[in-house]
């Protein structure tokens, strides 16, 4: 009777599109796969961004070094691993700027794209608000979050505090604090994004400057 219950249990939340407990995976150009989380009427990847080329095959380019100030170019497209470090890429994504997300190339797989700022904000209000999505999509745990206890993940989301690279070259708030681009710009030089700080219980939505390397989740085209 147990085990009839969990079943039970487990095709009710599926009915109700909560997740997809990843049943389903994509895919990109580099040839990272992903797991999919259907939320809503939303499907979501699971993990943060990591390819290295836009879905045509042509390369996004980094800079040398790593560190490199782009603050005087206009409209920089770059992706970076942490600190310039490979092998940051597993766990955390990559971080790219605003200017190379929303290229027309596309860094998201075929019939995916960088979410707009209302997507994000459909994604926290299905979960109940900005403040009850914060548990529910951050990692739980102390693996990579400090004050990690207010993460339930109970959606299968995995945000993780992967940083952030700013104009000047520093990379900074690794452990600390995840933000993620939208592809809903403010004007020519600033773009919505959200933020999610181990010191903030809330998913928060700012605006900030485009040259900023942030981590990017993909969303499925309807």
């Amino acid at each position: 009777m147990q085990n009839k219950n969990l079943i039970l249990s487990a095709v009710f939340i599926m009915l109700l599109g909560t997740t997809s407990l990843h049943a389903q995976t994509v895919k990109d150009i580099d040839g990272n796969i992903y797991s999919v989380l259907t939320i809503g009427n939303q499907m979501w990847m699971g993990e943060n961004l990591k390819t290295t080329k836009y879905r045509n095959g042509e390369l996004i380019k980094t800079t040398s070094p790593a560190t490199k100030d782009i603050r005087g170019e206009f409209s920089p497209q770059y992706q970076w691993a942490y600190d310039g470090k490979e092998s940051n890429v597993a766990v955390y994504g990559r971080l790219y700027t605003w200017f190379a997300v929303t290229d027309s190339r596309g860094v998201c797989p075929i019939g995916w794209h960088v979410p707009t700022d209302a997507e994000w904000s459909t994604l926290t209000t299905f979960l109940g608000g900005e403040i009850v999505a914060y548990s529910k999509l951050k990692e739980s745990g102390e693996l990579h979050w400090i004050n990690y206890d207010t993460g339930t993940n109970e959606i299968g989301f995995t945000a993780l505090p992967g940083g952030l690279r700013n104009g000047k070259g520093s990379f900074d708030d690794i452990g600390s604090r995840g933000s993620w681009w939208t592809s809903s710009e403010n004007g020519p030089s600033d773009a919505w994004y959200r933020l999610m700080d181990s010191n903030f219980n809330s998913v928060y939505r700012y605006l900030f400057l485009k040259r900023n390397g942030f981590s990017v989740r993909c969303i499925k085209n309807e």
